[in-house]
């Protein structure tokens, strides 16, 4: 099974959801594809949407490597066992995260107006984390457990595609997962989309302005 597009797995994701959604959930996508899978989902579903946005932390050495990954509330999930293998120091560990929270905050500010949730209580809600896939999982490690921090009724992973190892270890970080496909031959999340363009900045804030009207 190939996907369309982004749009495509966003509606297909809706209906394998179908029931058991409630109304006043609420979609927290990840930026930039995952807005546009989870809009569509949330515009299916009648939900609000919303962003979560976790960061990789990469290697000082090679950026590309990445060591861990840090979300809005701060608190960074590493791998030590790769930070000390690569000799990274305190030092430069904090200097990276500290960056990336800062990129997280433009980034809310950018794409809604705010880099916080105080406008919207999210506690006891239920909450549906949503990207285009999945590929290691340390971002959406750590959107999961940052999502948990809002302390919602419930805590649903929902994602187009995504390696079978890697869903086993982030179903135990939430009370339900959607996943259309868990291929064993898993290279890229690019190889399940006929198109798969890169979101602009402006998709996402159009997208979010568009389904704020809906609501309202």
């Amino acid at each position: 099974m190939i996907f369309k597009d982004r749009t495509e797995a966003g509606r297909l994701l809706a209906e394998k959801l179908t029931g058991r959604i409630v109304k006043d959930g609420v979609v927290l996508a990840i930026p930039r594809g995952g807005v546009v899978v989870g809009a569509e989902l949330a515009r299916s579903l009648g939900l609000r949407l919303d962003l979560i946005i976790p960061r990789k932390i990469g290697s000082p050495q090679n950026p590309e490597v990445a060591i861990g990954a840090v979300a809005q509330d701060g608190a960074p999930i590493l791998d030590r066992r790769l930070i000390e293998l690569l000799g990274v120091t305190g030092a430069e560990l904090g200097e990276i995260i500290a960056y990336e929270l800062g990129e997280i905050k433009r980034r809310m500010l950018l794409y809604r107006g705010s880099s916080d949730y105080n406008h919207g209580n999210y506690n006891g809600k239920q909450l549906v984390v949503v990207d285009d896939g999945i590929a290691t999982g340390y971002t959406m490690l750590a959107a999961l457990r940052s999502a948990s921090g809002l302390r919602p009724r419930e805590l649903i992973l929902a994602v187009p595609v995504a390696p079978p190892e890697t869903l086993e270890i982030l179903k135990k970080e939430v009370d339900h997962v959607a996943c259309l496909l868990t291929p064993a031959n898993f290279y890229a999340v690019g190889q399940f989309y006929q198109r798969f363009d890169q979101t602009e900045d402006e998709e996402v804030v159009k997208l979010l302005k568009e389904l704020k009207r809906i609501e309202e």
